[in-house]
């Protein structure tokens, strides 16, 4: 056996016990709890909403674990079980430019991906998420979702990855640096862009016509140096029960938006809270900080991949029998997160921080208390499990557990 295929199905084998290890912890751990509400949250929240919140990620976990097993058996089918080896000889084998060989190659492999996993995302959306009444989709909105996805992967990831693999063609040995400034580029005009230009293709985007509130939040952006280009609700029980709210874009095209499901449930004050919140983010800049990290993540994997792409062992231990640029691109893909979910605590980690500083700042700038109110009526609404096992939380979630984050809001209170 090839030395780096006994290491890729030894980090495979590794990656699938720890994430199946991290599940069972977590469905022990929630049903333990299932029956007592965390006294934090004793009298906020009904018993049998936290039954719904227990069974509700109980059953994603399940269903979690089963895509998992099923997602495991796909990647060794596309490697060591030669399905992109056979698809990469059938389009050599049409004798077309290269750039647009690749392109087919990667865009018939995306195709037939997502053709695989549509079963678990019908299930979830159809079933599961209709089980627990959050689902208010229908099969027509869903294909025409999927429509719009292929629609924009057509007009823009297409010319995407076609640069890119022209430049990992054209550039000798440092193209993987002039990606990385093309990608960045690509995703800071995407940043920008996605308010005005791709998000209102999948949901209607109205201004905030509630003056009072709108009053309530321009006061608030004044006192925090806040300069958007309007507070827009979106129209999200179009899909789901589940509620939101987040800022969008940068520079001088951001927006807050409102999910609607979101302004049904919570009072103003509570509104206002949540907006303090995820104005810490930017007054924090947290945005700009995440980007930075990014950046340096993607430059170091892209230069990880340009070292990758010139060695034969990589290929040949993943069952590709032909180096190609193109190849080495979605063998990386592919093949990374099996290696990197290892370390996955630590960007949790970073995200949990900056959290707990948004946190702070919105008991600074508004009122604690609402906030607390409002997290309270969002982790009910959205069925979210107030007692996810610590070790399975760490590894998945980008925010604190319920009731650290409820402790941390309270002490940040009791010192202002």
């Amino acid at each position: 056996m090839h030395t780096f295929t006994l290491l890729f199905l030894i980090a495979l084998a590794g990656s699938l016990a720890l994430r199946f290890w991290l599940a069972t912890r977590q469905l022990l751990h929630v049903r333990k709890y299932r029956d007592s509400v965390p006294d934090s949250f004793a009298g906020k929240v009904p018993l049998k909403d936290h039954h719904k919140a227990a069974d509700y990620t109980i059953t994603n976990t399940r269903i979690g674990m089963i895509a998992l097993a099923y997602d495991s058996l796909l990647l060794l089918g596309w490697t060591l079980g030669g399905g992109l080896d056979w698809l990469d000889k059938n389009w050599l084998a049409a004798g077309l430019h290269p750039v647009i060989t690749g392109v087919g190659v990667i865009l018939s492999a995306m195709v037939i991906m997502t053709l695989l996993d549509l079963p678990f995302s019908l299930y979830h959306t159809f079933v599961i998420e209709e089980r627990f009444g959050f689902n208010r989709s229908t099969l027509k909105v869903f294909i025409i979702d999927m429509l719009k996805n292929a629609l924009l992967l057509a007009i823009i990831g297409v010319p995407m990855i076609a640069l890119a693999l022209w430049i990992m063609e054209a550039s000798g040995g440092l193209w993987w640096f002039y990606v990385w400034a093309v990608w960045m580029a690509f995703t800071l005009v995407m940043f920008w862009a996605y308010p005005a230009v791709i998000a209102p293709l999948f949901n209607k985007f109205s201004p905030l016509d509630n003056d009072a509130l709108k009053q309530r939040i321009q006061t608030l952006l004044d006192k925090c140096g806040f300069r958007s280009k309007g507070i827009f609700v979106m129209d999200g029980s179009k899909r789901s029960g589940h509620g939101n709210a987040y800022f969008t874009g940068f520079g001088s095209n951001k927006r807050i938006v409102f999910f609607d499901t979101l302004l049904e449930s919570l009072s103003p004050e509570e509104i206002e809270a949540v907006l303090a919140h995820e104005l810490g983010h930017f007054k924090l800049k947290h945005i700009q900080k995440r980007l930075l990290s990014t950046s340096a993540l993607s430059l170091s994997a892209l230069a990880l991949l340009g070292w990758l792409a010139g060695q034969d062992w990589f290929y040949q231990g993943l069952g590709v029998s032909q180096p190609s640029s193109w190849m080495a691109l979605m063998l990386f893909l592919m093949v990374l997160p099996v290696f990197t979910f290892f370390i996955q605590p630590l960007m949790s980690l970073l995200s949990r921080k900056h959290e707990f500083e948004a946190d702070a700042y919105a008991v600074q700038q508004s009122s604690g208390a609402d906030l607390i109110h409002a997290l309270v009526k969002m982790y009910r609404e959205n069925a979210s499990t107030l007692t996810p096992d610590p070790l399975y939380s760490a590894f998945h979630d980008s925010h604190p557990p319920a009731p650290v984050r409820i402790s941390h809001i309270a002490a940040n209170m009791s010192t202002t």
